[in-house]
């Protein structure tokens, strides 16, 4: 069976993904990332992501999850994700000001960690083993160590200082794929796992601004994260099964979709 290692944020594009590997015969250790992140409710939603596909037929030996702690480096770090940092700006990715939303070198942090997770494994098992990263076209605008050329230069690094690093692999399927996309993946995977896509779906946090209303999360309908996973629900003709909010409560798809309609008509202007 072949083997990959993932980098299991709770949100949409690597839950995607995950669901992808799965329905592909992968063998996958999930990894997620305690950073300091102010949305640190994507961690018990990657938890619940993983306990939903145990209870539906993924057998444990298949998927495995872990929490890894960062939070330490947080102080040190100038992002308005983290804790300390400036509010998270809202409006559509394109917009100058989601540069602030970039964590200094968050994804070669992660990379060395996986790098090292993956290569172990192989080495323990004697086979390959696949980095999947659910990286995607919308990210390479704000996000450079998103980019083809960032992972190109990041895995030479890899391999030259490591023994039998070329048995580790990187699988980033959705790299030039839109979250509309990777959505319809989602769908077919979930149609061959046998499992029930707004189940996993609305276990799931791609709101960088989330709101704890009652002692339940909603996500917001105003930050560059959560205004591209609506605008991609529109495309693919569904609601999101996700609860969302704002300062007022909680509301309704339709309030939620109709405010993305509306940014993204502004930016076409």
């Amino acid at each position: 069976m072949k083997k990959a290692i993932l980098a299991l944020s709770g949100g949409m594009d690597s839950t995607s993904l995950l669901l992808h590997l799965l329905a592909n015969d992968y063998m996958v250790r999930t990894v997620s990332f305690n950073y300091g992140q102010k949305h640190s409710v994507e961690l018990e939603r990657a938890k619940m992501v993983v306990n939903y596909l145990h209870s539906n037929g993924v057998d444990m030996s298949r998927l495995t999850h872990d929490v890894i702690d960062l939070s330490t480096i947080t102080q040190f770090l100038n992002s308005s994700l983290v804790e300390g940092g400036t509010d998270v700006p809202e409006g559509h990715y394109e917009e100058e000001n989601m540069k602030a939303t970039v964590v200094p070198n968050r994804n070669k942090i992660f990379s060395s960690i996986l790098q090292a997770i993956a290569l172990s494994l192989a080495n323990d098992t004697s086979s390959e083993v696949d980095i999947a990263m659910g990286i995607h076209s919308g990210d390479h605008a704000i996000y450079p160590d998103c980019r083809q050329e960032f992972r190109d230069i990041d895995y030479q690094a890899f391999v030259s200082g490591n023994w039998d690093a070329e048995r580790v692999k990187y699988f980033t399927p959705y790299l030039e794929m839109d979250k509309f996309g990777i959505l319809v993946d989602a769908e077919l995977s979930c149609e061959r796992l046998g499992v029930d896509f707004d189940e996993v779906f609305k276990r799931t946090n791609t709101s960088y601004k989330p709101l704890e209303i009652g002692g339940e999360w909603y996500s917001d309908y105003k930050s560059a994260s959560s205004v591209e996973r609506i605008e991609a629900f529109l495309q693919l003709g569904r609601p999101d099964p996700v609860a969302y909010a704002d300062e007022t409560g909680p509301v309704t798809w339709e309030v939620a979709s109709n405010n993305v309609k509306k940014v993204l008509e502004n930016a076409k202007a």
